[in-house]
């Protein structure tokens, strides 16, 4: 756990194998998604073959997220079996921090499944499904965009996926909004961890009874917590703890474009700026099916390729960017041995340099696609990486791209390497509503 700056809730549990404010081995990370994955398996075996098969795979996975040695391994044996489920399943993961972790659990499954990440971006041409919040947030407002606006008219089991549940306060606003609009009998939360109390799991008997569905939970663990004290209401201007900053090297800029399918959309900041650069299509923000799953892995596949000639030494991190993780993990994890990978996130933590506190160093930064808004990256020491790839989904005006790359100069790498999964912003200039 860490200090959190928000009045809502004071604390953070800090993942040591999601990919969010820690660095980890990107296998380690796509298999916890697939540990999350097997439960469900789990949960619909079939007969005595299917349950010991989901045992069997459950077991290596359980290995692999404490050995990180063995995760590739692991994952890739997982993601062989070629589970599949006996209905099809929406699979819906919350933003920011579980867009991966719901992309990572919904991949193990071949056929039959779909999945959607909610978001915090503004997509005027568009309009959300479904909106809800998340109380204890500092960004509460969660909306859902579909490229298929039939994308909730099935009757399939809805599969929520988060990194913890504390109270289930989000999910069951959440399944409330789509009982309203899009009502089904089966769903089913998935998290990593599950702290309720006997009081909320009774909360959530009672919405079931009320709605007249079945909610159902799965975690990794359960158990049960207790916070005391108070976190402090500002976190320094800089949110930087190193003990010195050390100049970078070399600066890239790579793009990706023409190995990814884009969606022509643009958004608008919290301040009315627009961007018209397009989206990937394949991130999961615009849903995704199962049949296109192959395309996608053959883009990563293709990026891992191009960009592992680009690596300066044998540390290498890779940092994804707000809600754009899955992608990111996935190239990251093509780029052979040594690399570490987690994502820039909204979250304010308080860094303390200790030795049994989880978030020792800190760097603050306006996010590139929204001034409003303010991004850390969190435990990356001075001449801790020789290099550093940083991976945006679309391009962004080199102003706004400007206080990210001196928050990571800072760190000392030799090469900083800017990936841009869209194409150049070109004619798509910012401008406003």
């Amino acid at each position: 756990m860490a200090a959190r700056m928000n009045k809502k809730r004071a604390f953070l549990f800090v993942s040591k194998v999601l990919g969010k404010h820690l660095p980890v081995n990107p296998y380690t990370s796509l298999l916890s998604g697939a540990a999350l994955s097997l439960l469900l398996y789990k949960r619909y075996a079939a007969d005595e073959q299917q349950h010991a098969l989901a045992n069997e795979l459950l077991d290596a996975a359980i290995e692999g997220l404490t050995n990180p040695g063995r995760s590739e391994q692991v994952y890739h044996q997982v993601i062989e079996a070629n589970l599949k489920l006996p209905e099809q399943a929406l699979f819906i993961g919350f933003a920011e921090t579980a867009t991966a972790l719901g992309h990572s659990m919904y991949r193990v499954f071949s056929e039959d499944c779909t999945y959607l990440h909610t978001t915090r971006e503004q997509i005027p041409a568009m309009e959300s499904l479904i909106s809800f919040e998340e109380e204890h947030s500092h960004a509460v407002a969660h909306r859902c965009y579909a490229l298929d606006t039939a994308f909730f008219n099935g009757n399939e089991p809805i599969v929520l996926v988060d990194d913890e549940l504390t109270t289930g306060k989000t999910a069951l606003n959440i399944i409330r909004d789509i009982q309203r609009q899009f009502p089904r009998q089966q769903y089913i939360v998935a998290s990593l961890l599950d702290w309720r109390t006997e009081a909320d799991e009774q909360r959530f008997a009672e919405a079931a009874q009320e709605l007249g569905v079945s909610i159902e939970v799965l975690s990794l663990m359960k158990g049960a917590i207790r916070a005391e004290g108070s976190s402090p209401e500002q976190v320094a201007a800089s949110a930087q703890t190193q003990a010195e900053t050390h100049a970078s090297g070399r600066l890239n800029k790579v793009y990706l474009d023409e190995l990814f399918e884009l969606a022509s959309y643009s958004s608008v900041d919290s301040a009315g700026a627009v961007n018209a650069s397009p989206y990937v299509a394949g991130t999961g923000r615009f849903g995704v099916r199962s049949c296109e799953n192959r395309t996608l892995d053959a883009s990563i596949a293709k990026a891992g390729a191009k960009l592992r000639s680009f690596r300066a030494g044998e540390r290498t991190l890779c940092l994804g960017t707000g809600e754009f993780m899955y992608i990111p993990m996935r190239i990251a994890a093509e780029l052979g041995q040594g690399v570490s990978y987690h994502s820039t996130t909204r979250s304010p933590v308080h860094p303390i340099d200790k030795p049994d506190y989880a978030i020792k160093s800190g760097q603050a930064f306006p996010s590139p696609e929204d001034e409003q808004v303010r991004n850390f990256f969190y435990n990356v020491g001075a001449l801790q990486y020789d290099d550093c790839f940083i991976f945006a989904e679309r391009d962004w005006p080199e102003d706004r791209l400007a206080p990210l790359l001196s928050a990571l100069q800072a760190c000392g790498f030799q090469q900083i390497n800017v990936i841009i999964c869209g194409p150049s912003m070109g004619s798509h200039k910012e401008e406003k509503a």
